[in-house]
């Protein structure tokens, strides 16, 4: 299901990012999609957004009154599209697009590792460095402790996965082997 919502999700971010680069206001979009999905996430809120019953015009009108006057009128027509075409639900995933977008375009990789053991700052440094020479952009590295992985890491940015770890390999074996 999260597919499906990227899926949907993917070209409004797309079209949201190419509005706000050309009126050069991505923080203000940042800022305004972050607080829809906020709002959109909220238990109460998310009962109504999911709902049949609840007509469009009232979930949108919901959405303006708790997101208050600061809304870019782009913004806000993104919304009223969302809302008639009943998907509002899916304004966490554009926002967290949007970002990816956003820092990619500020020259900025996000790189998940996650090691089977602790990593040195030395070997953090390293790593750090040869990830910028392979994305040709700054990273910004955040470290996760993993011992089920056995032995290794994985490196994960955005869509790209590079799964060095042991228990990948052993994975990738039992599948050739047909375990």
């Amino acid at each position: 299901m999260a597919g499906d919502s990227t899926t949907i999700a993917r070209p409004y971010a797309e079209a949201s990012f190419a509005v706000a680069k050309a009126q050069q206001r991505l923080d203000a979009w940042s800022g305004a999609l972050a607080l829809l999905a906020a709002i959109v996430t909220d238990a109460q809120v998310s009962a109504r957004v999911n709902s049949p019953n609840v007509p469009r015009a009232q979930m949108r009108d919901l959405l303006f009154g708790i997101a208050g006057e600061g809304l870019p009128v782009e913004v806000q027509n993104l919304v009223r599209l969302l809302s008639d075409n009943r998907r509002l639900s899916v304004l966490p995933e554009i926002a967290r697009l949007f970002e990816e977008r956003r820092i990619a375009e500020q020259g900025l990789r996000r790189v998940q590792v996650r090691s089977a053991f602790p990593i040195s700052a030395a070997d953090q440094g390293a790593l750090a460095a040869t990830l910028k020479q392979h994305f040709g952009a700054e990273v910004e590295l955040t470290i996760v402790d993993d011992p089920e992985l056995i032995g290794g890491v994985v490196i994960r940015a955005d869509d790209m996965v590079i799964d060095g770890s042991i228990r990948g390999r052993l994975q990738q074996l039992s599948n050739e082997l047909q375990f």
